[in-house]
């Protein structure tokens, strides 16, 4: 494992305040990355042509192995599978909105849209935690960001094949109007002070500031060069950082943990090997 000076150490040489900020972090990205997987499946069998259909269930699949990455991490500080995700309140989650809000129905803008907005914002985070400060953070990124250039291909050539006649750009239109508050919640602050903190003991090396200005002058010109107008930035909408959800997700908090309810299960199967114990 690599290390700089500027490490914070493993995670029993944590203060309560260096952990409680390595623990905000982790549950932002992985939740965000856990439900918005779940979303993705939502779509197999469904999409367009077998390709596209084949490519979200593997961009599903990919999101949801990067969502157990971040919850390993979380595991170290005594929490369970079963605490992260199948136990753990709906009220305690931290996602963004983007993440959780309904496709709409049978509409492929909305799938290919929702998922470049999310590359982009996934790719500059990435690039934040590249020098964190906190080892374990760092020596993921490789894994993770060697996936989601496909993710961000496979978008944008679908945004620019839709594009390409106006019944295309109206939905890919309407798609951007109801997502895009959706996406600025992806650099909605969990807790100011404690995101404040995260900054100070250089767990990401961007603010949420820096991190959303850049995703702005990224995706803005792109959407406009295909001929879409970008909504009202300000525009008010639930972020879900900091437990305010939209009225969807209980139902798909439901929905996902359904079954770990209903077969009374007390504990999860891991359906993915620790790196850490693969490496060893």
């Amino acid at each position: 494992m690599a290390t700089t000076d500027a490490d914070l150490g493993s995670p029993g040489d944590l203060d309560e305040g260096e952990r409680e900020a390595v623990e905000h972090l982790l549950y932002r990205l992985a939740d965000d990355e856990f439900v918005l997987a779940e979303r993705y499946t939502e779509w197999q069998v469904r999409a367009p042509t077998l390709e596209s259909d084949l490519s979200l269930s593997n961009i599903a699949q990919d999101e949801l192995g990067h969502a157990r990455l971040w919850y390993d991490l979380l595991e170290d500080f005594g929490y369970s599978e079963s605490d992260l995700v199948w136990e753990r309140p709906p009220g305690e989650w931290r996602h963004a909105t983007l993440s959780e809000v309904p496709f709409a129905e049978g509409d492929w803008a909305d799938a290919v849209l929702r998922s470049y907005l999310y590359d982009v914002a996934e790719g500059i985070r990435l690039s934040a935690l590249e020098e964190s400060s906190y080892a374990r953070i760092r020596d993921r990124v490789p894994k993770i960001r060697g996936e989601e250039g496909f993710h961000r291909d496979h978008a944008e050539g679908w945004l620019e094949r839709l594009a390409t006649d106006s019944g295309g750009l109206d939905r890919l239109q309407s798609a951007l109007d109801r997502l895009f508050p959706h996406a600025l919640a992806l650099f909605a602050p969990t807790d100011p002070e404690i995101e404040d903190r995260i900054d100070d003991l250089g767990l990401r090396t961007a603010s949420l500031s820096e991190m959303r200005g850049e995703w702005r002058s990224e995706v803005e010109p792109f959407l406009s060069e295909l001929g879409l107008t970008v909504p009202d930035a300000d525009r008010h909408t639930p972020h879900g950082r900091g437990g305010d959800h939209t009225g969807d997700w209980d139902d798909l908090h439901d929905d996902f943990t359904h079954t770990y309810r209903e077969l009374g299960r007390t504990e999860a199967r891991r359906i993915m090997v620790d790196p850490d114990e693969a490496e060893s």
